[in-house]
């Protein structure tokens, strides 16, 4: 842990130490929360900040939650300076991601039981909805995959089409994390996402077994035909990667190396957030 003057602590915590650390952390945000000590909510303490502390404001409340907001909105502007289809984020950030992007064609997508797809089909309805309501224009929900592999297909069926409803007639993207599934759980996946009246069906979150394969794009082309979409998602880091999914049947690329992709550059470290 780094100390003042540039030392570390490298020596692990005794128990009672550490409860007096987390007591002493807890106590502060509930201060700060309160608006109490610096006499401003969004006044932080001066070991949070760079030098010469940071300027209030009424909505970030932290200097690591305005460098999160500072580097999203820098996404987006981008996505809107190269025209890209849409913006994926999560629920939380889409009234935010909506108001950046009025104008622009570029729209923003809101995840849906993200990334585990393993709510229950009120709670995604629920989600959806309340997406939307902030200004979400498509919705990417993750599939059953419990379900899924334990062959319950009604279940699987049943939550796609309860959350393509409660979005119509805004599109529904099902993410099926193929590197979790059999050839077999895949094909079925796929029927099922398109019997439920899902828009698409996508590869992966990017946070599960593998990311988006051209084999796996080709066979979910080959199940759903061509009147529903393909989003191809994980993994994909160049123009090059970009090629070989349009290439398999993707009719939809999803990238955080999105802009390193249209202009050359050598992307970044992968965001996941």
């Amino acid at each position: 842990m780094p100390l003042r003057g540039g030392a570390e602590y490298n020596r692990p915590l005794m128990p009672q130490k550490l409860d007096e650390l987390a007591a002493a952390i807890a106590d502060r945000a509930l201060a700060r929360l309160r608006g109490e000590g610096s006499g401003n909510s969004a006044s932080l303490p001066e070991t949070d900040c760079a030098p010469g502390g940071c300027e209030p404001c009424p909505q970030i409340h932290s200097c690591g939650a305005r460098a999160l907001f500072e580097e999203g909105a820098t996404r987006l502007k981008e996505a809107r300076r190269h025209g890209f289809a849409t913006v994926c984020v999560n629920p939380s950030w889409v009234e935010v991601a909506a108001r950046l992007l009025h104008g622009s064609s570029t729209v923003p997508i809101a995840v849906v039981a993200f990334p585990s797809g393993a709510a229950t089909t009120s709670a995604k309805v629920f989600e959806t909805r309340e997406a939307i309501r902030k200004g979400a224009r498509e919705i990417d929900m993750v599939a059953n995959i419990g379900a899924l592999k334990g062959k319950d297909y009604r279940t699987v069926f049943e939550d796609i089409a309860a959350v393509a409803s409660a979005a119509h007639p805004l599109p529904v993207k099902v993410i099926l994390e193929m590197g979790a599934l059999s050839t077999e759980e895949k094909v079925i996946g796929c029927a099922l996402a398109k019997a439920a009246g899902a828009a698409y069906v996508k590869t992966s979150t990017g946070f599960g077994a593998g990311g988006a394969t051209a084999e796996d794009v080709a066979l979910m082309r080959r199940v759903v035909g061509n009147d529903m979409g393909v989003k191809a998602s994980g993994g994909i880091r160049t123009a090059a990667d970009a090629k070989k999914m349009v290439e398999a049947g993707a009719s939809r690329i999803g990238a955080s190396a999105s802009v390193a992709i249209v202009t050359g550059h050598a992307p970044g470290p992968p965001s996941r957030y």
